[in-house]
């Protein structure tokens, strides 16, 4: 009776974990219905990619960089263009003149005129307008480096946004292989869960028959139990997975559905090709800043020059001021009734500025040394990095290739480890392991296949050339 009775209390009890497990099901359902997660339709590994590429911010600002660096090189053209200089001013001021010299500078106000002996504090009109124009004909090359400096500007701003793109496409393909992982360890966990709850079920009724004790029922629930935790921490895994693919794909808050495609099939076989590191968009970008800085010296070298100019000035002038020292009075001066015009060649050369020109360049020489240093660095990173993908790469293939064993194995026990325990020649601990180690197999089986295809996806990132494992991929 007392066993029946425990039976029937195991029962309760199995009964009250399914309910729980329900309720925890509905409630990681709420919680997403709750943050505003909507589902979407399933997307492969390549057009989650293209949408990381199209909608993530940092691209989007990373573009704007290279739109502003094109206008930097029309800025840097219009240094062709002569200059044209307009003025005009009016004023009322006292004529008093006095011979003798200033500085040029921006406090005292020049005055023309005779000097006058006695000084007197009445004040007139003055007027004047004109045009200032100056042009270089030819500048020894400074505006065509300037332009060549703008034109390496904005290639490396491109290689700037090509270097983003490349980075984000990595992390939403990372993404993708770690939602892709979590489902299949979830499926694992969602099949070892009803394993479980068909033994469970079996050695309940072994109890409840007297043919094993309570204990066992008692430890094949907790195995239940916890296979139940196992699965909904995987089932909140795969949520989150799916919430950061969404992020990168520029849509954050949003859960990503994807479609395998032919990533949990036999992946391709690669060529293993010397790849031209050259092109590799890590190492186009440090390029990218070399080219700059050597554009700089360029410009630099060609500052120190004499600067020809071609000048021309047309002015009027009036003012009520007569030149015996009589005031005219009213609105004389209000009108420009004296006329000048002048024509002129000037050179202008800093004898002194060599030395300060010359440091300023083997400063951008230096710069360009220490540039290139990190370009070789660089590059002897991704050589390294490709070679230990491509080892990588046969690890996972021989990983794959052990697994069917593996699985085979675990699956002939766990059904072994059920017939002792039904005969009564093993124990509910013997199934609970042989069961755990079935899900590792099936989890280590079907992560085999992924793990090539993320080896692979390695390798082709480490060259450089994403597009062709993508598009495989995603068949």
């Amino acid at each position: 009776m007392h066993e029946t009775e425990t039976g029937q209390g195991r029962i309760e009890t199995n009964a009250v974990f399914k309910v729980n497990g329900i309720l925890r099901g509905a409630a990681i359902s709420l919680a997403v219905a709750g943050l505003g997660v909507a589902q979407t339709s399933p997307v492969t590994i390549e057009q989650a990619v293209e949408q990381a590429a199209k909608n993530y911010p940092a691209i989007r600002a990373s573009m704007s960089t290279v739109t502003a660096a094109e206008s930097g090189i029309e800025l840097a053209k219009t240094a062709y263009l002569p200059r044209t200089d307009f003025h005009y001013q009016v004023n009322r001021a006292t004529r008093n003149n006095i011979f003798g010299l200033t500085f040029p500078n921006t406090v005292i106000a020049p005055i023309s005129g005779p000097p006058v002996v006695d000084q007197t504090g009445t004040s007139t009109f003055g007027t004047a307008v004109g045009l200032a124009f100056r042009w270089e004909p030819f500048d020894l090359g400074l505006r065509k480096s300037l332009v060549d400096l703008a034109n390496r500007v904005r290639a490396q701003a491109a290689a700037g946004q090509d270097l983003t793109e490349y980075e984000v496409k990595l992390a939403a393909a990372d993404a993708f292989f770690n939602v892709l992982a979590a489902t299949q360890a979830a499926t694992a966990a969602r099949a070892n869960v009803q394993r479980m709850e068909v033994f469970t079920e079996s050695v309940g009724a072994l109890v409840r028959a007297e043919l094993r004790p309570g204990a066992d029922s008692s430890r094949a629930q907790a195995e239940l139990a916890r296979a139940r935790n196992e699965l909904i921490g995987a089932e909140r895994v795969v949520h989150e997975q799916r919430l950061l693919l969404g992020r990168w794909m520029g849509r954050a808050g949003t859960e990503i559905e994807i479609s395998a495609g032919a990533l949990l099939m036999d992946p391709p076989v690669v060529e293993d090709r010397e790849p031209n590191l050259a092109t590799h968009p890590v190492a186009a970008a440090q390029a990218a800043n070399i080219y700059v800085i050597r554009a700089r010296r360029e410009s630099i070298a060609k500052e120190y020059r004499p600067k020809f100019e071609l000048l021309s000035t047309t002015y009027g002038r009036a003012t009520g001021a007569r030149n015996d020292g009589a005031f005219q009075g009213g609105a004389n001066g209000l009108a420009p009734n004296i006329g000048n015009w002048a024509v002129g060649f000037g050179v202008s050369f800093p004898l002194f500025d060599y030395k300060q020109n010359r440091v300023r360049r083997e400063i951008e020489s230096h710069r360009e040394t220490a540039e290139g240093a990190r370009l070789d660095e660089i590059l002897e990173r991704l050589k390294s990095e490709a070679a230990q993908a491509q080892v990588s790469l046969e690890a996972a293939r021989q990983i794959a290739s052990n697994t069917p064993t593996q699985l085979t194995a675990a699956q002939t026990l766990e059904r072994q480890a059920q017939a002792r325990y039904q005969t009564g020649l093993g124990t509910v601990v013997e199934v609970a392991d042989g069961q755990r180690l079935l899900r590792q197999a099936e989890t280590d089986g079907a992560l085999a296949k992924l793990g090539i295809w993320r080896a692979l996806f390695t390798l082709q990132a480490a060259k450089g050339d994403l597009a062709g494992v993508l598009a495989q991929g995603s068949r």
